[in-house]
């Protein structure tokens, strides 16, 4: 079983490619803080990568989770659903993020650590 790990850089290929193999094989559970701008990814639950950040000076109301699926095109990499997002009090209501700006914003900053990977295929 894998660990989460918090990522301040772009994550290394091989990097991506261990934190899938260690629980899904062809999927990433990460959760992203919007406002210090990284993310914590690997390990079997979302709740545990957020606990994490938290653990390290995070806020919780940037901290998002979603899925980064290997081998997947474009659009279809990422599913932005998890528990930690039901926050009545942020306005999201459901597991998948609600907001179309958020959706941008997470999709965006895990572009930017997912990138490496991706740009070997």
């Amino acid at each position: 079983m894998g660990h989460p790990e918090i990522f301040r850089a772009p994550i290394p290929s091989a990097t991506v490619q261990r934190l899938a193999d260690e629980e899904f094989e062809n999927m990433v559970k990460f959760v992203v803080d919007l406002e210090r701008r990284l993310i914590c990814a690997g390990g079997g639950l979302h709740s545990d990568e957020e606990a994490i950040l938290l653990e390290d000076g995070s806020e919780q109301s940037p901290l998002w989770g979603a899925n980064f699926y290997l081998h997947r095109p474009g659009d279809q990499r990422y599913v932005f659903t998890s528990m930690i997002n039901i926050r009545p009090n942020d306005g999201n209501t459901a597991q998948v993020i609600q907001s179309k700006d958020i959706c941008r914003q997470v999709k965006e900053l895990a572009d930017h650590f997912f990138a490496p990977f991706y740009e070997k295929s």
